[in-house]
């Protein structure tokens, strides 16, 4: 059985086994087995660092800590939040998806729809075979957001919080920090997707390479940038704040009925902020647009 010392390699290998041999990886339609994500990032945080408290605060009071979770969870079990690490893990948008988005203006590209669509529904796969592959090796572990007690909550600006965000979560976990447009600027950029797990079992935690929230975006750490703002279709971005509910309003029906009529499927998606920036697929000033 693994332990601190070997349990985050043996886990970073079962999720990137996952995403390179699943056949549940497809953007699917014309674009046939064409991956929907590619290497996923990884990284861990222990069930008992503060980070968790402070979310009560960043998110709100309804955020949960893992061990509230886990409790939730597993009731039955008695454990310390020592007991528990967080696992984190950020699946980057493919190059051809992210030129294609690059290229758009007002709407998302087919591929990042179909990513955003089809390709979340891979997370949610991977969610549950990290749960499963977990639990087998004799390790009760929960994926929160697809916990039945998982809730969303309206606040009276008309924004909504959750009780597990993923990409405070990542941010937990050294994945990342937040840009203007609240995406999570991660080594391999914006253009993700985020999923994480709570397990039993006692992980090495990932440095956190950064001091503040917002360390990798140059806007909001020195006022240069602010690329972001321009690509919003919507105008949900500006100096002062990224508007969730202005955003929110373009996404349905505005694209939900683009994608539909446009490419025949229900889904959702934009990722206008997320491309043709510098933090698309790197650390702003580090390997702008890497690769591609």
């Amino acid at each position: 059985m693994p332990g601190p010392d070997n349990a985050g390699q043996w886990i970073s290998s079962l999720i990137k086994a996952f995403v390179t041999d699943s056949i549940s990886n497809r953007l699917g339609g014309p674009f046939g087995e064409e991956p929907a994500w590619g290497e996923p990032l990884v990284g861990f945080a222990s069930g008992d660092d503060p980070i968790f408290e402070a979310f009560k605060k960043a998110v709100g009071p309804v955020h949960w800590t893992p061990g509230e979770i886990f409790r939730l969870s597993f009731p039955s079990s008695a454990f310390e939040a020592a007991d528990l690490s967080v696992i984190s893990w950020a699946l980057p948008q493919t190059c051809l998806t992210k030129k294609d988005n690059r290229e758009s203006s007002k709407t998302p590209s087919e591929r990042w729809a179909r990513s955003r669509t089809f390709g979340e529904k891979f997370n949610e796969a991977l969610k549950k075979h990290l749960e499963t592959s977990l639990k087998e090796a004799g390790y009760e572990a929960v994926s929160p957001a697809l916990s039945p007690l998982w809730k969303r909550f309206d606040k009276t600006t008309g924004v909504y919080v959750s009780t597990w965000s993923e990409r405070h979560i990542a941010h937990s976990a050294g994945l990342g920090t937040f840009g203007l447009c609240d995406g999570l600027i991660t080594p391999v950029g914006k253009a993700v997707r985020l999923g994480s797990a709570v397990v039993r079992l006692q992980i090495d935690p990932t440095a956190r390479p950064y001091e503040s929230w917002h360390e990798y975006c140059p806007f909001l750490e020195n006022g240069k940038c602010g690329v972001c703002i321009q690509r919003c279709p919507a105008g949900a971005i500006s100096e002062k704040r990224h508007d969730k509910k202005r955003c929110a309003a373009y996404l349905r029906p505005v694209l939900t009925d683009f994608i539909r009529d446009q490419f025949g499927f229900e889904g959702l998606g934009c990722g206008l902020c997320q491309t043709g920036v510098p933090c698309e697929s790197g650390i702003p000033d580090k390997d702008f647009f890497q690769d591609c």
